[in-house]
């Protein structure tokens, strides 16, 4: 079947599906290469997708999804718009209906070419059994093509049945721009002239050799180093260069130092929304600092800020040309660099909040109990705050979450970076709300006996949700509140081991035994409701 021989011809091992019956044939096909592809039956569509994320994230190859037309593909495209926001390589297989139905509102139809249009890079129909090879070599090349991310195919029932002689398919290598020669020297121009430098990390298309690379370059500079929301770890937060995430909840000693930089070096982000704390640390249209942005799709730079120097290059490409790059700079950097990691430090150190389980000190547990290596996934809420502010990423490739702030992400990312690294600890942390958005995951962690630790922190209420009420509009709380299963017996009904932790000393004995038993666990850990975040409790809010 020239799909499934298209997968394999681009080097695909892994996909993530709920079967269908509007592309029976590919099913059918994936049966006779069951040795070259490991197909993972999910329980629902959003599943399937972030699973597919995750593997884009941690692999740099597309991530593969295939659904059914209609409700499976509304279902798919939480994680499309994902991987859209998140520069993810993904590519997702809709079901479609008949070609000569198109047009009908047949049973499930829908037009994916307008329904997926702002959520993808690109957006395709199958039209031609005989094409199928030209447009899948074309799907796997956008995706991985400067700013990466999504590709839908839709593929009608009657072209996968029909048949078409063998294909010649080709992979095509991704298209990445590089820096130019006169790039590098205006920004060795710029940062020697500046005062008070500061680099952002973030984006994707990043390696370990280009971490390593940079990280050997800011040290050698003594350049002062954030990573922008959910790209922690890009840089090891031991090394003296970092000075904290700039993302949701950051630092406010960190955000003045952001706004007094002189010269900001953005490698690899976009600089969004929650990256800029809404637009106000970098001010858009021309920032107050000099702002030179690295990014590795064209369209992007002029696109929201008008940077003084533009560079359209991958982080990788860039990373490598930077290593020809010494600085004779004119400044003296010490103080500066010193301040911003000494800020970083005083805000990482654990510090209380109300009730027995101390999440910080949880989180120091964390990070000395985990190997570096560890892959920690999560969704949205403020139960991250605590992930972010307290927990080290060490290791290139151990942060897979959402920089589109998607709630249910944690659970099946988890599972998907567990079957792609089976040699690696990998952790899911959720809260309450956010675990039951994809908890029915645990079906597929069980099935396929994928040993993730999953971690729900249960304070019974959508939380950001709630603080943001208490915030602006007191005293006129509604529609936060959750009832909750038991966690612990939900996890059991599936065969899985669960504990419930209400103190850090059983959680961390809870953690220990998971750890041992080499099999899917959950612990539960009860949160109270005053522990709104790690700034401030609900009565400080209600005041």
């Amino acid at each position: 079947m020239a799909v499934v021989d298209a997968l394999i011809a681009h080097g695909v091992d892994h996909a993530f599906c709920v079967p269908g019956e509007s592309y029976l044939p590919v099913l059918d096909a994936l049966y006779d290469v069951k040795d070259k592809i490991n197909l993972i039956t999910c329980r629902h569509e959003s599943g399937a997708a972030n699973m597919a994320d995750a593997h884009g994230k941690l692999t740099g190859r597309p991530g593969i999804c295939l659904v059914t037309r209609g409700p499976g593909a509304s279902n798919a495209a939480i994680g499309v718009h994902t991987a859209m926001q998140d520069s993810t390589p993904m590519i997702l297989l809709v079901g479609q209906v008949a070609s000569h139905q198109l047009g009908r509102e047949a049973f499930q139809e829908v037009e994916y070419r307008e329904m997926f249009k702002p959520l993808a890079k690109l957006v395709v129909q199958i039209d031609n059994a005989g094409d199928i090879a030209t447009v899948m070599t074309k799907a796997f090349h956008i995706a991985t093509s400067g700013r990466m991310g999504p590709v839908v195919v839709a593929l009608p029932e009657d072209i996968l049945s029909s048949g078409c002689e063998r294909q010649d398919i080709k992979p095509l290598a991704p298209d990445q721009a590089s820096p130019t020669a006169d790039d590098l020297a205006a920004l060795g121009s710029l940062l020697e002239q500046a005062e008070r430098p500061l680099i952002i990390l973030g984006g994707s298309g990043w390696t370990r050799d280009a971490v390593k690379n940079f990280r050997a370059f800011a040290g050698r500079e003594g350049l002062p180093v954030g990573c922008a929301f959910r790209f922690q770890d890009l840089l090891d937060p031991r090394s003296d260069n970092y000075v904290g995430d700039i993302g949701i909840g950051i630092n406010p000693k960190l955000a003045a130092l952001v706004k007094e930089a002189d010269v900001i070096l953005a490698l690899g982000p976009r600089l969004g929304e929650m990256t800029t704390s809404g637009y106000t640390l970098i001010k858009p249209p021309k920032p107050e600092q000099t702002l030179v942005h690295v990014h590795a799709g064209k369209e992007e730079l002029g696109k929201v800020y008008q940077a003084d120097l533009g560079i359209h290059s991958s982080p990788a490409n860039f990373v490598s040309a930077l290593k020809g790059l010494k600085l004779g700079r004119k400044k003296d950097w010490a103080g500066w660099l010193e301040g911003g990691r000494k800020n970083y430090l005083d805000w990482s150190t654990p510090n209380t909040h109300p009730g027995p389980v101390q999440l910080a000190e949880l989180y120091r547990y964390l990070r000395e109990t985990l190997p570096d290596d560890a892959i920690l996934t999560n969704g949205a809420g403020n139960y991250t705050a605590w992930l972010h502010r307290f927990y080290h990423y060490r290791d290139f490739n151990t942060q897979v979450a959402p920089t589109s702030g998607a709630m249910g992400y944690g659970v099946p990312a988890a599972i998907g970076a567990k079957i792609i690294e089976p040699d690696r600890v990998v952790v899911s942390i959720s809260g309450d709300g956010c675990f039951l958005m994809t908890g029915q995951e645990l079906a597929t962690a069980a099935l396929y006996k994928v040993p993730v630790i999953f971690l729900v922190f249960n304070n019974s209420m959508y939380g950001t949700i709630r603080m943001h009420q208490e915030r602006d509009y007191p005293g006129r709380v509604l529609g936060t509140g959750l009832k909750n299963p038991d966690f612990v017996g939900y996890a059991k009904s599936f065969g899985i081991a669960g504990w419930l932790a209400t103190t850090n000393d059983e959680f961390e004995a809870a953690f220990a035994a998971a750890l041992a038993s080499g099999a899917p666990a959950l612990i539960e850990i009860t949160v109270e409701q005053e522990a709104i975040s790690p700034a401030t409790t609900l009565s400080d809010l209600k005041k």
